[in-house]
C-alpha cells in the first residue's frame, strides 16, 4: 500500500482507487476476497463493519460468509455461498429504515463502496484517520 506522503501527493481519490484495485485483484478467489475485505475494513472501521463467519463449533476453519458495511444512509452487504459465488447488494436506509435494497454486480459494488468510503473520509475526522491507516 502507499505511504501517507504518497497518498497526499496522489490526491484524495487515488488511495481509494488503489483500494478498489486491490479488492478487484482479490475478487478472483472468493475466499481470499472475503478474508481480505474483512481484515482490511474490519480492522480500519470496526464500528461500521460486521463480519459473520461460517463453520461449526468443532470446525478447523471459519471462513467469512457475510460482510456488512454501514456507511450512514448506505449499507453494503456481500455474501459468500458455500460454492464460492459472491452476491453483493446495497441498501439505502434512512433513520434505520431500509427504503431500497438492490443486488449489484461485484465490480459496481466495489466502485460504490470505495466511493462511499471516500465520502465518509471527507465527512468524519475519526473515519478519515482510520481509512488513512487502511490505505497507508
Amino acid at each position: 500500500m502507499a505511504s501517507d506522503d504518497e497518498l497526499s501527493l496522489m490526491g484524495p481519490g487515488m488511495g481509494f482507487e488503489m483500494l478498489a484495485a486491490s479488492l478487484r485483484a482479490d475478487a478472483g478467489d472468493s475466499l481470499a476476497f472475503m478474508e481480505a475485505l474483512a481484515a482490511k475494513l474490519g480492522g480500519a472501521l470496526p464500528h461500521r463493519v460486521r463480519v459473520e463467519r461460517g463453520g461449526g463449533l468443532f470446525s478447523h476453519t471459519h471462513p467469512v460468509r457475510q460482510i456488512t458495511i454501514n456507511l450512514g444512509d448506505w449499507q453494503y452487504l456481500i455474501n459468500a455461498a458455500p460454492d464460492g459465488t459472491l452476491a453483493a447488494e446495497r441498501t439505502h436506509a434512512v433513520r434505520g429504515i431500509a427504503l431500497k435494497s438492490e443486488p449489484v454486480a461485484l465490480e459496481q459494488w466495489i466502485d460504490d463502496l470505495t466511493a462511499g468510503l471516500a465520502a465518509l473520509a471527507q465527512a468524519s475526522l475519526q473515519d478519515r484517520m482510520a481509512l488513512q491507516r487502511l490505505l497507508g
